[in-house]
């Protein structure tokens, strides 16, 4: 079982670590990243980091167990100011985020994460949630699943897939889930994958996390602290772009004299930093990543 962190030298540079500086690790997962910053920290530096995944979390503990100057709290991140500033931490250094999946979660059939291997359909990043993909697709209605395929998946067939759902009830299995979707298959890519993905974010609540975490990240940043956040699809990177431009950019309404005013960030690179090819060769599951990151005034 190996995890392999994306764009992790990219992510190291944005951050610009200083030796004692503070960093907080939003999405623990693999552990990839903090380790690497960890590495970088000398004995007054410090690292906070959160995962929901009690499972991310005992895996990076074992990769992490011979730094000392950290703490790994098992929380939803959308919690994580307010364990920082019970910590005493109410300003950082560096917060970054990999809003992508674990390797080590996509490859246990038994969360249900993949379509490539059948499981239960449970999808849960948090163990203690009592929701499962499987309530959801036997007990929503017609509109409700259609609306979670078409707004979290841009899936082009959701009416249909949700209909079929609905007419083959009870689905037990990815496979049931995916034996549906084979059937309404369109372009490139497997037919599971956009059903897969608007499921998972619905059930995690991932997109209204993400948008209230952001703001709350920049006013725990110092000055010069740098905020960077790894997405893996279009969704999840719109918002960040639009947070941040709206944070960089000076808004401007024609017509109207404006007065310059300091934004509260600035850029550290104003287009997304993507992976290499070769980077993508060695880990297909880079293809989609992106990097935005941006630094507080």
């Amino acid at each position: 079982m190996t995890h392999v962190p994306v764009l992790l030298n990219e992510v190291i540079e944005s951050l610009n670590i200083k030796p004692d500086g503070v960093y907080v690790d939003l999405t623990l997962g693999g552990g990839g990243h903090s380790y690497e910053v960890l590495k970088r920290l000398n004995h007054q530096g410090f690292l906070i980091a959160f995962d929901q995944d009690l499972e991310a979390i005992k895996y990076a503990k074992e990769k992490l167990k011979d730094f000392n100057n950290k703490i790994i709290i098992h929380a939803n991140f959308k919690e994580a100011k307010k364990h920082l500033i019970e910590l005493g931490y109410d300003q950082v250094d560096g917060i970054f985020m990999d809003l992508g999946m674990s390797s080590f979660q996509i490859d246990d059939s038994e969360r249900g994460f993949s379509y490539m291997e059948d499981g239960p359909l449970d999808m849960r990043m948090n163990q203690n949630n009592p929701l499962t993909a499987e309530e959801i697709l036997n007990t929503y209605s017609l509109s409700d699943l259609n609306n979670i395929f078409k707004d979290y998946g841009e899936e082009p067939k959701s009416y249909l897939i949700a209909k079929k759902i609905i007419q083959n009830r009870p689905l037990k299995t990815t496979f049931d889930l995916v034996n549906i979707t084979d059937q309404y298959k369109t372009g490139k890519g497997h037919s599971a994958k956009r059903v897969f993905q608007a499921l998972r974010i619905y059930l995690n609540n991932e997109m209204h996390v993400l948008e209230t975490v952001l703001p709350e990240a920049l006013s725990l940043l110092k000055k010069d602290g740098v905020i960077s956040v790894l997405t893996f699809h279009s969704l999840e990177d719109r918002i960040v772009k639009h947070f941040i431009k709206e944070n960089v950019e000076e808004p401007y309404i024609k017509g109207l004299p404006t007065l310059p005013k300091e934004m509260p960030l600035r850029y550290y690179n104003k287009k997304p930093i993507l992976p290499s090819e070769l980077e993508i060769r060695s880990n297909p599951r880079a293809k989609s990543a992106k990097l935005r990151a941006a630094i507080k005034n």
